[in-house]
């Protein structure tokens, strides 16, 4: 959600800027603006509703625009409608100050009001113009940007990212920030900031992360930190290790379909190096056995299809651990009075580890007591500095904003989390404790067997799509499964779709089924194939057209009875649903191909979802 980049550089700043945001255009945006100062021209600004490539245009991919230093953004709207007056850079009522700005400011009415008081005039609806103005108004009291902008941050309320230029500091750019993700990037030829690693790979792999209530002043020569009393602070570079090429489409024509593809060796990177000597080994996880032993409720907190992960792993864990799991979205959990305390495990789920709900979360975790651990995809990332411990996915950059190959490396990391624990508190036979682990090795061929039915998801995209509702029912696991499914429809193709455990059918949604309705129905979890069935004969009574998944196991019987059945290949029950995600993932993605939508930036949604 949103993209900032900054640089401060020896070379040409806007065709550097452009390339950066055209990174980060995956984070989902609707406006698009940079702003560049030079010794010619001051400080300069270009910013357009749309897409990047109205920018580049306006700009002529950045010819337009010289000097070494500036800031640019991909806006996603939250306070202003979209268009060129609200997007980002914000200037300030002179037009020496210029600032790009990631999160939500709470206060901003009253600080509005309180310049508007003052005379200062306001250009946008938004809430980061009340910052820049008040940084205006700061900079003429006290002539010292740095000061300025120490005053502006004791002022204002809420989360934060801030790149920041003035004409009057040609040289330099200042950062901030607070709950909302900033990065520092060391160049050959100048030095950056970033919300995202992927806007700078091109130019370097040598980055820190900030932390809220620092402040960076970055040149073309350094980079220096400082705490929020101006006192510097010393900044430990890591180095990115991410192939550049996996965050490039490669030649497939979306990055969702390059990233479906990419599934069974996502996995296979996320087992394989956690299983040694036939035992699941955590590298990230400090609790003790006795303090597993001691827990006496399990908390997962998640948003989206990350949330999804945790309705699975409640069917799963609960099986295997034989304690209460709770599965929460972040955005409710800190509201909801949760029963922690130092006895409780809260995992918290995020592709990036930035999302803010989350974040929120894991700080009222910690604030009760509990013992908190991220399951993340980005290395130092907040959320993975903050919690007590980190376990990594390993998927590499996912670039689409419908995630695929987080949700199915989220799904099997889990299960091996799931086994851990069991293991600590001996509640796992023996015998499926192995045969889990083999189902677990033996994923990532079965996955690919899943991808081989490419031209029938195909087929049944193009027999589907102009369906206006649809509904995914099952039970247990494939309730659970059925829940992503549905939301991954609806993100691409946007379909009014829904997911119900099949047993609700009949209190209510059943009512919904008329002639023609498309219902997708899961049939893959044994324990239940039977019910799972009935089902269907009531939606098809009713004049529902059924789309049926199921295993090989039930191929013929459910054959029997579905308009169009989709088959993978049986693995151990709790597997299951890293198996049946796939075929549907596909589904979705020819749906949305064949109605024309824009796949990897679909409306109104973001990658990463920093505001709350």
């Amino acid at each position: 959600m949103c993209g900032i980049i900054g640089f401060a550089g020896r070379v040409e700043a806007a065709p550097i800027l452009l390339e950066g945001l055209s990174r980060m255009e995956y984070r989902g945006y609707d406006s698009a603006g940079i702003a560049v100062r030079s010794d010619n021209w001051g400080l300069q600004a270009k910013k357009a509703k749309g897409r990047l490539e109205a920018l580049y245009g306006l700009t002529h991919g950045g010819a337009d625009l010289d000097g070494p230093l500036g800031i640019g953004h991909t806006r996603w709207a939250t306070h202003g409608e979209p268009n060129d007056c609200n997007a980002h850079p914000h200037i300030s009522e002179d037009g020496r100050i210029a600032l790009v700005h990631n999160g939500i400011i709470e206060n901003y009415l009253e600080i509005k009001e309180n310049l508007l008081r003052k005379g200062i005039r306001f250009t946008s609806d938004t809430d980061t113009e009340v910052v820049v103005q008040l940084l205006g108004y700061h900079y003429q009291q006290c002539g010292s940007m740095l000061e300025a902008v120490g005053r502006v941050l004791r002022r204002i309320e809420g989360s934060y990212a801030f790149g920041i230029i003035c004409s009057d500091y040609p040289n330099a750019l200042i950062a901030a920030r607070k709950d909302s993700p900033l990065i520092l990037g060391y160049g050959e030829n100048g030095n950056f900031i970033a919300s995202d690693v992927t806007a700078i790979l091109k130019y370097t792999r040598d980055v820190s992360y900030m932390e809220d209530g620092e402040i960076a002043v970055v040149t073309a020569e350094s980079v220096d930190v400082f705490d929020q009393e101006l006192t510097p602070l010393d900044k430990k570079r890591c180095r990115v290790d991410w192939d550049v090429s996996a965050a490039e489409k490669g030649g497939y024509p979306h990055f969702m379909f390059k990233e479906i593809l990419e599934q069974p060796e996502a996995v296979r990177k996320t087992v394989s190096p956690r299983v040694q000597n036939g035992r699941v080994a955590l590298d990230g996880f400090s609790m003790t056995a006795e303090e597993v032993r001691n827990l006496s409720r399990i908390y997962i907190v998640a948003c989206g299809s990350a949330y999804h992960v945790g309705v699975v792993c409640k069917y799963i864990w609960e099986r295997l651990l034989r304690r209460p799991v709770e599965v929460c979205l972040a955005s409710e959990f800190r509201y909801s009075a949760p029963l922690v305390d130092r006895n409780s495990l809260v995992i918290i789920i995020s592709q990036s580890g930035e999302t803010l709900d989350s974040m929120a979360a894991l700080r009222e975790a910690k604030r009760l007591g509990g013992r908190t651990l991220a399951v993340v995809n980005v290395v130092g990332s907040s959320i993975a500095r903050e919690a007590d411990s980190v376990i990594y996915t390993w998927a590499g950059p996912e670039i689409a904003v419908a995630t695929t190959k987080a949700y199915s490396t989220q799904l099997v990391l889990m299960d091996l989390i799931g086994l851990y624990l069991g293991d600590l508190l001996g509640t796992v036979p023996g015998g499926e404790y192995e045969a889990i682990l083999k189902g677990l090795a033996e994923l990532p061929d079965k996955m690919r067997a899943c991808l081989d039915q490419i031209q029938e998801m195909q087929y049944l995209g193009s027999r589907y799509f102009n369906h206006d509702s649809v509904f995914f029912i099952g039970r247990n696991l494939d309730y659970a499964m059925g829940l992503e499914a549905s939301l991954k429809l609806k993100e691409i193709s946007y379909i009014h779709s829904e997911a119900y455990a099949s047993g609700e059918l009949k209190h209510g949604t059943i009512s919904l089924i008329e002639e023609g309705t498309l219902v997708v129905a899961l049939g893959t979890h044994a324990a239940l194939f039977d019910k799972a069935m009935s089902n269907v004969v009531e939606v098809k009574a009713r004049g529902a057209e059924v789309l049926a998944l199921t295993t090989e196991r039930y191929r013929e019987r459910m054959e029997k009875i579905a308009d169009a059945a989709i088959v993978v290949p049986d693995t151990h029950p709790i597997l299951q649903p890293s198996l049946g995600v796939i075929p549907l993932q596909l589904f979705a993605y020819y749906v949305a191909l064949q109605r024309g939508c824009d796949i990897d930036k679909p409306r109104n949604l973001a990658k990463s979802v920093t505001v709350e």
